[in-house]
């Protein structure tokens, strides 16, 4: 990252608020898709404690069919392009078209909604880091099945597919524990990204101290944005697992709603992480400032010194630069007409200008 210009807050503001508004006026959940979203691909996995089946679906309709066969399904989505897959996906798990509505009209902030026989969790998964670039991920949670969305391909799930291979615990429990352990993924991928600015940080501490902040500026003002937005998604994160604890009744079995309290303590580091690097941020941009006028304030007391020195010897050349005729009167500049009137002259500006380096030494301002 170069610290170009990345557009202001509110100018992706205003790119969200037009994407928002492209549905304006149709009925609620009405199901809009994005012609420049990537295309849907459906991979399915069902499992129990001996089995595990995972291929890629093209056809919807055929999911009926392997829920029969299987104790446990997660049918993960990628790409929002295909309406009339994700449509008919709603339809095979009666999935409310406000929810779906949601899924499709992204970016949401987290949260948790409950529709009947079944839950809906939004997440945010973070991309890239400096510009910051996350991606939503829905999650529906109902009886033996886990239906995730994911906007386009690649995630931070891939440890999760893996324990399923192996026939760890995941493959014991129900869909609740398969959603705690995808839940779990996504805010633990915050860490790196977090460690990621803590370093960008120091780094840019570094070069502020060295007197280099002139070019640590823009790219400190990326941070800054950076944490901005992070900020906007770690919070209601952490209100959201809040939530999925202190549901009545609970979402959650005991033995899982151990370890999602676990992963809300994570939630939490991360509010108070980011929180930190927030308050860090404020103050590398307060050091930057003073810095650069202590800056300021050194070049202008070396140029006022330089100009108190040569007060008086301009002064000198002054009184002897006047057009006064020494043959009108002697008292019209003697000194004139001296053998060593202009050495003199130039010893007395020498002679000035020391004492006065002399002191401003002894004073400690130079």
């Amino acid at each position: 990252m170069t610290g170009s210009p990345r557009g202001g807050i509110l100018a992706g503001m205003r790119k969200l608020w037009t994407k928002r508004r492209s549905g304006a006026g149709a009925p609620p959940g009405t199901l809009i898709a994005d012609p420049a979203a990537s295309p849907t691909r459906i991979r399915f996995v069902g499992f129990g404690p001996e089995e595990l089946v995972e291929e890629t679906i093209d056809d919807p309709m055929a999911i009926p069919s392997l829920l029969e066969r299987h104790r446990i399904v997660w049918v993960d989505v990628t790409g929002l392009r295909d309406l009339e897959k994700i449509r008919a996906l709603g339809e095979i798990f009666g999935l409310h078209p406000l929810s779906l509505e949601d899924v499709l009209n992204v970016p949401q902030r987290p949260k948790h909604e409950e529709y009947g026989d079944h839950h809906f969790i939004i997440l945010r998964q973070p991309r890239a880091v400096m510009p910051l670039e996350s991606e939503q991920v829905s999650l529906f949670l109902g009886r033996g099945f886990l239906l995730t969305f994911q906007e386009r391909e690649g995630d931070c799930l891939d440890a999760v597919r893996e324990r399923l291979r192996k026939g760890t615990r995941i493959r014991s429990e129900g869909p609740e524990y398969l959603a705690y352990a995808v839940i779990d993924a996504i805010v633990d991928g915050y860490f790196p990204l977090l460690d990621r600015y803590g370093e960008v940080l120091e780094e840019l501490e570094d070069r502020i101290l060295e007197g280099s902040e002139r070019s640590a500026l823009p790219r400190l003002h990326d941070v800054k944005r950076d944490l901005l937005a992070l900020r906007r998604i770690v919070w209601p994160l952490r209100e959201m697992m809040a939530a999925l604890l202190r549901a009545d009744p609970p979402i959650f079995p005991p033995d899982v709603r151990v370890y999602l309290r676990d992963c809300y303590d994570h939630a939490v580091q991360l509010m108070d992480i980011t929180e930190t690097y927030r308050d860090l941020g404020a103050s590398l941009m307060e050091l930057y400032l003073s810095t650069a006028s202590n800056r300021l304030n050194e070049v202008m007391k070396v140029l006022t010194v330089i100009a108190t020195i040569f007060i008086p010897l301009t002064f000198i050349a002054g009184v002897y630069g006047m057009n006064f005729d020494p043959d009108v009167s002697p008292w019209n500049m003697p000194e004139l007409r001296w053998r060593f009137g202009y050495p003199l002259s130039l010893a007395l500006m020498a002679v000035v200008a020391l004492l006065l380096v002399i002191y401003f030494k002894r004073k400690d301002w130079l």
